[in-house]
Order: C-alpha cells, then sequence, then structure tokens
C-alpha cells in the first residue's frame, strides 16, 4: 500500500468523515506533516475505558489508501483498501469519494465503521457536510462494549445523536445465534434521551414471531424507564396457576414505583406495588398488597398488607427512621406469599425514632408498637420513649464518664397489665487500660430507675401476678461493678508446621448486690442466652425492669491458628461462670444447681478453603445434657458445595428464656436437620436443591429443587418446592395430627442485556432461598 501526503484535498475528506466542514481548516494545521502518524486500532476492539481527548474533533486525521484520483473544484477520491482514523473513530472502505460542489462525501464497499463503543458494516455510507445528515445502506452492526447488535436496510443519522432505523432489528445474542430479536418497521434512536422507538415491533424466538405491538419504548443505556418486566409462571397445589406481570414506572429521578398484577387460579387477583424515594431527609420505600375477596378464604374478606420504611440523615445531625407494618388478618402470612414479611413472622414491628446527634451527646425520640399474630397476645408499646446520653472518654486520663437515661410510657389493650412511665438514669465511670497484647476494664455504674405503675382494675390476686407484689410507686438504686482483662498470646505452633497459634485467655468479676424487684412488673425485658460471648455480659436481661443479682467470676479463652499467609485456619472458644452466690441464677431449672453455669464452646475451621465448619454447643453440668448446639460442615469445590447443617435446643432451656408458654409450639425443644447442594453442570446448566427434616416431630419440614440454563442472551429457570406450611390440628396436643403441605412449580425467563441481567440465585454456589423458610448459612464467613 502506497502512502500520500495529505494536502488540503485529502484532509477534506478525512474531516467531513468524522467533523463538520467548519473544522476542516483547523484540522488541516495538524495533518500537512507527514511526523506524526496514528497508532491504527483495531476496529472490533471496545475503548470506551480510554481516556477521551479534551475535543477528539481537533485530532489528527490520518488516511491510508492505494490510490488517490482527484479532480479540482470537482471530486477527488481515495481507492483501494481504504483507512481513515481519528482519535478512536476509524473507517475502512474500497473508495471514499469527496463531492466537492454538493459538500458530500460517499464511501462505498465494505464499509466498516467504528468509534470504539459500535461497530458497523455497510454497503454504503454518505454524509451531508452541510447538515451533518449521514445515512447507511445494507447496514450490520455490533455494540463492542455490551452484547448487542443488530441489521438494517436503512439507518439514517439526523442529528448529533439521533438515529432513525428502517426495517431493522435488535438482539443480544452472539453471531449465530438467534435465540430471540425484535423487528420492527422503523426504529428511533436518541442516544441525548437514551431512548428507543420502535413502531410495529414483533418478538421473536428462533425466527418465529411470538408477539406484536403497534408502538414499543424502551432504555437504552442507564436510563430507566416506565414498562413491563419479565413476568413469572407457576403452579402451586394450594393456589393452583399462578402469573405475576410487573409494571415499572418511571415517574421522577428521585422516585418510581413498580406495581405487580398475581393472578392466583384459586384466590383472584392480587395487586402489589413498591414505591420508592429519595429526599433531602433520606430514602425509603413503601409496599402495598391488596387481595380483593379472596376466593378461597371469604371469611378473610378482602386481604392486604402494607410497609412504610425510611432511613436517612438530615444536615449530617438529624437521623430519622421509620419502619411501620401491618397486615389484614393473622394468617396473613401463612395463606399467602408477600414481600413484607414471612410465614414465620409472630409480630410486626410499627416503630419511629428520630435523633440529634453532637459529639458528646445524643438525645432521641421513639414511639413502638407491635401487631401480633396470634390470639389474645397484647403486647406492650412505647408512647413515647426520650433518651439522652453523654460521652466524656478522658474525663481524666484512664477515666471515662458516660451516662444513659431514658423516659419511657408504656401501654398495652390488655386489661389485665398495667400501664407504666419508667424513668432511669445510669451514669457510669470506667477505666480502660490496653496495650499491644492485652486489656483491662473496669467499670462502676449506679443504675436508678423510678416506676409509676397504673394498677387500677387489676386483679393483683390472680396467677398471673405469682411472685410478685406490685406497687403503684417504686424506686430501686442498684450498684453494678464490673472488671474484665483478657491477654493475647502468640507462639509458632508445635503440632502444625508453619502455623502460628494464639491463645487469648479473658476473666470477669461481676458483682451486683441482690435486689427485690417483685413490685416491679415486666414491660421490655427478657432473658439473653448465654453463649460463650454472652458469659462476659454484665446482664442477664435485655431490658431494666429485672437487674439479676450476680456475685461471679467468667473465664474462658480462645485459640486460633493461622497459616503463614496468616490467614485463620481454626479457632475454638470455651468458657464457664462461676456464681459465688446460687441463690438468684436464672439460666436453671434445677432446683439447688450447682456453682457453675453451662459449658459454653464455639468453633470454626476452615482447611484449605475447600472444607469448611463451624459448631456450637451448651451443656449443662447441673443436668448432664446438652441444651443447645448447632453445627454445619460445607465443601466447596470448583462449580458448586454440599452442606449439610444440625441444629438443637431442649424444651426446658425455651421455657427458661422465653416469656410465654410453648406448649402449642414444641413438643420436645428444636431438632432439625438440613441437607444443601449447588452444582454447575456446565457453563450453562446449573441445579440447586436443600431439603430438612425435623427429628422431634419426624416430618419434613421442606425440600426445594432449582434448575437454571443461562445461555448468552437469555435464561429460564425450574423451581420446585414442597413445604410444610400448617397440621391439620395442634401437634403438640395431638400425636395424630396430619401435617398440610403445599407444593409448588414456577417457571421465571428472560432475556440478558440491554439493562437486564441473571440474578446471583442462578448459578451453582448461588446462596439465594427466595420462596422458602430456612435456607443457605455460611459457615466460617467472619473469617474467609
Amino acid at each position: 500500500m502506497s502512502r500520500f501526503s495529505r494536502t488540503l484535498l485529502a484532509a477534506s475528506i478525512s474531516a467531513a468523515l468524522f467533523v463538520p466542514q467548519t473544522q476542516a481548516e483547523d484540522v488541516l494545521d495538524d495533518t500537512l506533516s507527514d511526523d506524526s502518524v496514528q497508532e491504527l486500532p483495531a476496529i472490533d476492539q471496545c475503548l470506551i475505558h480510554e481516556p477521551e481527548a479534551e475535543n477528539s474533533n481537533e485530532l489528527p486525521i490520518n488516511v491510508e489508501a492505494d490510490s488517490l484520483e482527484a479532480i479540482n473544484g470537482d471530486r477527488a477520491t481515495y481507492t483501494g483498501n481504504v483507512v481513515v482514523v481519528q482519535g478512536k473513530k476509524r473507517i475502512k472502505a474500497d473508495t471514499v469519494t469527496l463531492h466537492q460542489q454538493d459538500n458530500v462525501v460517499v464511501a462505498e464497499g465494505n464499509v466498516n465503521m467504528s468509534d470504539g463503543e459500535i461497530k458497523t458494516i455497510s454497503n454504503k455510507a454518505t454524509n451531508h457536510l452541510d447538515t451533518d445528515f449521514m445515512s447507511m445502506e445494507d447496514t450490520e452492526y455490533n455494540f463492542l462494549c455490551e452484547p448487542g447488535r443488530g441489521e438494517a436496510v436503512y439507518i439514517a443519522k439526523t442529528g448529533k445523536a439521533v438515529y432513525e432505523i428502517e426495517d431493522g432489528s435488535i438482539t443480544s445474542c452472539p453471531i449465530g445465534d438467534n435465540a430471540w430479536r425484535m423487528k420492527a418497521s422503523s426504529i428511533s434512536v436518541d442516544q441525548d434521551e437514551e431512548l428507543a422507538t420502535f413502531y410495529n415491533p414483533r418478538f421473536e424466538i428462533l425466527d418465529v414471531p411470538v408477539f406484536y405491538l403497534p408502538w414499543l419504548s424502551v432504555p437504552i443505556g442507564d436510563t430507566r424507564k416506565t414498562g413491563f418486566l419479565y413476568p413469572t409462571v407457576s403452579y402451586g397445589s394450594s393456589d393452583g396457576f399462578e402469573m405475576e406481570v410487573p409494571i415499572y414506572w418511571n415517574l421522577a429521578p428521585n422516585y418510581d414505583l413498580e406495581t405487580t398484577f398475581k393472578y392466583m387460579q384459586e384466590r383472584g387477583t392480587q395487586v402489589d406495588s413498591e414505591f420508592r424515594y429519595l429526599s433531602n431527609f433520606g430514602s425509603g420505600s413503601i409496599k402495598s398488597e391488596y387481595l380483593a375477596d379472596d376466593k378461597k378464604y371469604p371469611e378473610y374478606g378482602d386481604r392486604w398488607g402494607f410497609q412504610y420504611q425510611h432511613n436517612g440523615i438530615f444536615k449530617g445531625a438529624w437521623k430519622f427512621e421509620v419502619d411501620y407494618s401491618k397486615v389484614s388478618d393473622i394468617r396473613y402470612f401463612s395463606d399467602l406469599d408477600s414481600n413484607i414479611g414471612n410465614r414465620e413472622d409472630g409480630q410486626l414491628l410499627q416503630e419511629g425514632q428520630v435523633t440529634y446527634r453532637s459529639k458528646s451527646w445524643d438525645t432521641s425520640l421513639l414511639v413502638r408498637d407491635f401487631q401480633v399474630l396470634s390470639e389474645n397476645s397484647f403486647p406492650y408499646r412505647l408512647m413515647p420513649q426520650l433518651e439522652y446520653n453523654y460521652y466524656a472518654p478522658e474525663l481524666m486520663r484512664y477515666l471515662d464518664f458516660d451516662l444513659t437515661s431514658h423516659i419511657s410510657r408504656f401501654e398495652t389493650d390488655d386489661e389485665n397489665k398495667p400501664s407504666a412511665t419508667r424513668v432511669h438514669i445510669e451514669p457510669g465511670l470506667t477505666v480502660p487500660l490496653a496495650n499491644t497484647w492485652g486489656t483491662w476494664t473496669t467499670e462502676a455504674r449506679v443504675l436508678g430507675t423510678y416506676y409509676q405503675q397504673d394498677l387500677d382494675g387489676l386483679n393483683l390476686n390472680s396467677s398471673s401476678y405469682d411472685d410478685l407484689n406490685l406497687q403503684e410507686s417504686v424506686t430501686r438504686v442498684i450498684p453494678e461493678f464490673r472488671s474484665h482483662t483478657g491477654v493475647v498470646l502468640e507462639r509458632d505452633a508445635t503440632w502444625f508446621d508453619g502455623y502460628t497459634q494464639t491463645l487469648e485467655p479473658q476473666v470477669q468479676y461481676l458483682y451486683v448486690p441482690e435486689e427485690d424487684q417483685s413490685d416491679i412488673y415486666f414491660y421490655d425485658t427478657t432473658v439473653l442466652q448465654t453463649d460463650y460471648y454472652g458469659l462476659f455480659r454484665s446482664r442477664k436481661y435485655s431490658g431494666v425492669d429485672r437487674i439479676a443479682a450476680a456475685n461471679q467470676f467468667s473465664y474462658g479463652a480462645s485459640s486460633r491458628f493461622f497459616d503463614d499467609g496468616y490467614k485463620e485456619r481454626l479457632n475454638i472458644s470455651f468458657g464457664q461462670i462461676i456464681y459465688l452466690d446460687t441463690s438468684n441464677r436464672v439460666d436453671s431449672s434445677i432446683d439447688a444447681p450447682s456453682n457453675y453455669s453451662a459449658w459454653a464452646v464455639e468453633m470454626d475451621f476452615n482447611y484449605d478453603d475447600s472444607w469448611f465448619y463451624h459448631g456450637g454447643i451448651q451443656y449443662d453440668i447441673d443436668s448432664s445434657e446438652v441444651q443447645l448446639g448447632n453445627s454445619t460442615l460445607e465443601y466447596r469445590f470448583s462449580g458448586g458445595y454440599v452442606q449439610t447443617n444440625y441444629r438443637y435446643v431442649t424444651k426446658e432451656y425455651i421455657e427458661n428464656t422465653v416469656d410465654f408458654n410453648t406448649d402449642g409450639i414444641t413438643v420436645d425443644g428444636i431438632s432439625q436437620l438440613g441437607l444443601l447442594g449447588a452444582y454447575q453442570i456446565t457453563p450453562k446448566w446449573s441445579t440447586s436443591a436443600q431439603y430438612f427434616y425435623d427429628l422431634t416431630t419426624q416430618e419434613e419440614l421442606e425440600w426445594l429443587a432449582r434448575l437454571s440454563y443461562r445461555s448468552d442472551c437469555w435464561y429460564i429457570g425450574f423451581t420446585y418446592s414442597n413445604q410444610l406450611r400448617s397440621w391439620d390440628d395442634n401437634f403438640a396436643d395431638y400425636p395424630n395430627a396430619t401435617p398440610v403441605y403445599e407444593s409448588n412449580l414456577s417457571v421465571n425467563f428472560g432475556i440478558i442485556g440491554f439493562g437486564t441481567s441473571i440474578g446471583s440465585d442462578s448459578g451453582a454456589t448461588g446462596t439465594s432461598s427466595a420462596g422458602n423458610a430456612l435456607g443457605y448459612g455460611r459457615p466460617f464467613f467472619l473469617n474467609n
């Protein structure tokens, strides 16, 4: 190939392809020299991430051709392997001709054009320099930076970013794959608005038309656009044939709405919506669900659910939080799948809080209520609670001071429970000492609480008040002393070469004097679980209505093993409480418990990043039995994983921990076994499954299987589940009660590309558990 010196005529032809005529003379000055020849970029290479010149139209232009023929004042023609390059832009053609009188440039024969984002192949391309109008005939195009290609008989660029396409098509499938495509008699593309409008579009699968619309508008790029989303089809033993059709509404840049119409053969049509917004006060969402006249359960009439959530910070100091949910009836989650809650939920939270924070103090106002999804249960609500906290670290050297306080009003609809106003103030002094190998923290606090309890109309002699002697006005002041120390010791492991072992013992002494609190009712207080990490708490209860007496030592230790890359491979923790006074123990069902609490042991293990284990156990030495335990073992391999897990809790431990009767809930505690797995069969096919079994009732809890296929431009997933939804009678009282199961087969599908993608749950190693009650739990999570 011969290279020609660039003259005014050559520069004009080059500029005509890439820049308006008014810029041709500016380009000329940069193109008269042969000293600067650009490196030619590949025409099918994505260059979107390469830096862009401040004004790319003023970059030098390079032209290569086998020959040049020019008639002064008429036309100039490059022929033979013509290549024109300016910055990221490039054109190849058999011939390029400038018609000077009409100010038109014509490229013919195998016209390949690329700007680093899109590539086109045409028979002919014409550019009118006076109007910036450009057209291409018999064109194939490919997006270079994302999946997408198409064909068109005629393409016209009518504006700087406006294209008109006649008899065109578009698909995200690779060349040679005609799984789907969208064809239209004409397509209008506005890149500034990131909008494509199809006229007379038809959707084809394997070249077979599936549906037709007279008009369709879709977004391109990242722009949100009002329109239909992909539907979901399923069949269940409870609700029959189901179909969900979601619609997205792009209302404004800072808020949008999604509406879903869900048809259920046995129930009717349910309308769900989710409104999202973003404002100066934060972000939030409003969800609603409405099923008019439930045909399966006509006694419940209209079924509905509502949820409002908001979280935001204003001017750096104000924080606003709202979480309010409500449903039409207590069986709502048992009968319907919902995005508001799960069928295991026993109550719905309804609260709002406003907080103001400064450098040394904060204050908040909280209101809280619950909707309890059971009969004859009336929890306490906070109406309201005003909280104030003050922090003074380094009040003196090695001395910190803090103050927590609140005023709370408790109300209830239960006529057999008292309402109350509670005022609590709690100053504390802390001496924190620490260095690189250990800590020692000593803390002294005073807990002062005042109650005004409304006892009018209550039958204080009923069994509900056994062991209680309620008083209308109660003042309680209790001191608390706590000293905790721990060290970290390190050495090279003697059993495993190349490993580092740590030993981290810790000891705590806690003293709280005994105080008769039978004159105070329980308002927001429950017993906390005493696992290994709970051995070193200063409180046994979650609230301040009960301050448990304590005169005890807690001791424990952790040992960790790190490999030569200092990655944690094994850790074991164990501990116990030694009670110097056993008269106030609340964690034992034994009448005369020993001076020792249950052993608490935790273990995590990671072998070769393939085998993972987590286990925890509490062994009660008084009853010589395991109170609770959990264990998870997982093997991960290329393309998948297999996991088995087990959880166990005795009925006695549950009764000592919760504050309600468990007779109708569990027969003999909790004993559940689970098996989960997933595998990437081929690069396109994947599968996953999970199975849970209850050893106490000897019944299956749930099993679920999923099979997914993903090609380069579309996906489909099949899911079958069988879940225990209820019993035909109270299984705790009637051993012959029969479980009621619900099976469901669902299909979800969609195309990939143009702003859509397949969810993570389709992969073999995905951990999504949508639609199931019991899900995947990852062992050794904090150390991966």
